[in-house]
């Protein structure tokens, strides 16, 4: 084991039993004074796509630690890592419900959102994690034909096909929340690969539209976080030689989060008190953009 996926299991496995903010003191990230867990989803039901590995099986696990009775954990291919995610999920007390589909095709996704509802008994919180950053490439010169058609299919069809078919259920059953997972890279673009911040850019348009469409029923945001070392993330060749130190170095928290560390913050949209948050686009970057007014 990388002594790079070593401190993020460390930090996981912290951020799984305390959750709270974390500090650096030479490499070794300890827990602040433990912050109890939030119970915001008591009695409700979650679906998190994408949550057989990473970030969204950090979520999915995260809506388990805050009370959900059920989680709804998608995968396309990752079935291990989706059982993996389940076990922790149960762990906590709640429900888990496997969900299998490929994100792109429409039919599989009505199939998903009917089976979701029903072995859910009803979905309240939908979280849309899947998405494809090329990650392999590291030049716009490297960019292919296949790259362009397969990033922004996944990126913003599937986003839009899981949104349709989910929160027109949602609007039928009389409330809902949807939270879809955006990026930073909007902001400044992307250099490396153009097609993830063209996609990225396109959820934020999926999301302002059904934002509209289905207030005040059913809303719809985007969370975007900045960079986060998942592990495919720590597997990079850039980050390896020298990427995740530059981007420390310029982020003003002084540290690039764990998926745990962020969980939370993804699923805040999905609560009550964001009940008069609609449309919207929130950002969890360690101030490395400073995006704002």
């Amino acid at each position: 084991m990388s002594e790079e996926t070593r401190l993020l299991s460390e930090k996981t496995r912290l951020l799984s039993e305390k959750p709270g903010p974390l500090f650096a003191k030479e490499g070794n990230y300890m827990p602040l004074a433990p912050v109890p867990v939030p119970r915001r989803f008591e009695g409700r039901s979650v679906v998190v796509t994408g949550a057989g590995t990473g970030f969204g099986a950090e979520i999915a696990v995260r809506a388990a630690q805050e009370g959900a009775r059920a989680v709804g954990i998608h995968y396309r291919n990752s079935a291990d890592g989706a059982k993996r995610t389940a076990d922790r999920v149960a762990a906590h007390g709640s429900a888990p419900v496997l969900l299998q589909a490929d994100i792109v095709d429409w039919e599989q996704i009505k199939s998903m959102a009917d089976a979701a509802f029903e072995q859910l008994e009803g979905v309240d919180v939908l979280v849309n994690n899947v998405g494809d950053v090329a990650r392999e490439q590291m030049s716009w010169r490297d960019i292919t034909e296949e790259s362009i058609d397969h990033v922004l299919t996944v990126d913003i069809k599937g986003t839009m096909l899981c949104v349709h078919e989910f929160g027109s259920r949602m609007l039928d059953q009389g409330h809902g929340a949807i939270v879809n997972i955006g990026s930073t890279v909007i902001v400044r673009g992307s250099a490396r690969a153009p097609q993830y911040a063209a996609a990225k850019y396109g959820i934020l348009g999926v999301t302002k539209s059904y934002a509209h469409a289905f207030a005040p029923t059913v809303r719809v945001n985007v969370f975007a976080p900045g960079f986060i070392e998942t592990e495919a993330t720590l597997g990079r060749k850039d980050w390896k030689s020298g990427r995740a130190d530059q981007l420390r170095s310029l982020t003003p928290m002084g540290r690039i989060p764990a998926p745990a560390e962020v969980a939370g913050t993804a699923l805040f949209l999905a609560t009550d008190d964001a009940a008069h948050i609609t449309g919207e686009y929130m950002v969890a970057d360690g101030g490395y953009n400073m995006v704002g007014a």
